[in-house]
């Protein structure tokens, strides 16, 4: 794309699939009911004179259906307050997820945290990692996740209800594995039900990856005439920060082992790093004054050639010196309860605010 910028329109895809629409951070869906904001401290918050305005999207593809300007429904006539953004945890853990079939069938030993997850309720009980990132502005209420993994599905049948939450008005992708994008063909429930179609934001390496593993999302022209499939307006970002809905997004580029490329994100103060097994020295400057970081965090012992252990998270906390850390992605080596006793002395010895986070917690935020 002439002038270069964080998003770019893909010449790869058939031009009978091709259109260009205008830019995502003007497309206002309609506002909806809010659920009541979380009674928990805030964290977050923007300060400081306002940043230039990152560069503006082109769309990749679009079905013409995807043109009109608002999302239709009955919640366009609420006068509900809208309530504080908020971030919601869909997933926690790994891409198998916990508990895992090969502990509950094991009649050898037993596996005390997937043994633990089976109980209804209890915070072992891990999907793929996801967060949703439920914003807030004078335009309305945006729901933008972060992540659609395997299990995408069976968390928002457990947390959108819960939390009052419907539309999806944006989808950020950090990697294109299984545990971020093998939920991408269950948005057809949305792009059916709830609304015409759903943005991708998405690296194009990571782009590439999906027009194989998900190609029929990609050139719906190949779909059969009737078939009703994921409606997906792909847009390609770049290692630069873009706009959403008037949300300011900086990518966080990390290594999810070695020479693969995973993203993070930023949004104000609040950085989410949910892959990752090293930081590059240039994305530290992208990590000052950070608030509420969200980092990797896969066993409590030691690193993966693929992931931070809890040792090495530790050390990046207090590098990174955030106000406040909530560990992500962990497995079944990791006792939510255990590890957070742990993890709270932390407060008393070093003054580190670090806790493991759970499928379904909510954290008011400011954004």
């Amino acid at each position: 794309m002439a002038g270069g910028g964080a998003l770019q329109l893909l010449p790869s895809i058939p031009s009978t699939a091709r259109f260009l629409l205008r830019s995502a951070a003007a497309f206002r869906p309609a506002s909806r009911r809010a659920a009541a904001a979380a009674a928990a401290a805030t964290v977050g918050g923007v300060s400081g004179p306002a940043p230039r305005s990152p560069p503006r999207p082109s769309f990749v593809r679009a079905p013409q259906a995807r043109l009109q300007s608002n999302f239709s429904g009955t919640e366009a006539e609420s006068h509900e307050p809208l309530g504080q953004s908020e971030i919601i945890f869909l997933g926690t853990g790994t891409s198998e997820g916990i508990p895992r079939v090969s502990c509950l069938t094991n009649q050898s030993k037993t596996c005390p945290v997937c043994s633990k997850a089976t109980e209804p309720g209890n915070r072992n009980r891990r999907r793929n990692t996801s967060i949703l990132l439920r914003y807030t502005s004078s335009a309305g209420r945006f729901n933008i996740l972060v992540d659609a993994g395997k299990f995408f599905y069976h968390s928002a049948l457990q947390w959108f209800p819960t939390f009052g939450l419907r539309q999806i008005d944006a989808v950020l992708i950090t990697h294109s594995h299984a545990d971020a994008i093998g939920g991408l063909d269950d948005l057809r429930d949305w792009t059916n039900n709830v609304q015409p179609y759903i943005p991708i934001y998405v690296p194009k390496r990571d782009f590439e990856v999906m027009k194989k593993t998900h190609y029929y999302l990609v050139d719906t022209s190949v779909v059969v005439p009737g078939a009703a499939v994921s409606e997906l307006q792909f847009n390609i970002i770049e290692e630069e920060p873009f706009v959403v809905h008037n949300l300011k997004v900086t990518p966080l580029p990390v290594w999810h082992g070695g020479g693969y490329r995973s993203l993070g994100f930023r949004f104000g103060d609040i950085c989410y790093i949910s892959d990752v097994s090293d930081i590059p020295e240039e994305t530290y400057e992208l990590l000052k004054n950070c608030k509420l970081l969200i980092l990797d965090a896969l066993r409590p012992d030691r690193s993966s050639s693929t992931h931070f252990g809890l040792p090495r998270a530790l050390d990046e906390v207090r590098k990174i010196k955030p106000a406040r850390t909530l560990f992500t992605g962990m497995m079944h080596l990791m006792d939510h309860d255990k590890v957070n006793e742990y993890l709270a002395k932390l407060m008393e010895t070093e003054g580190l605010d670090v806790q493991l986070s759970y499928d379904g917690l909510r954290v008011p935020v400011n954004v």
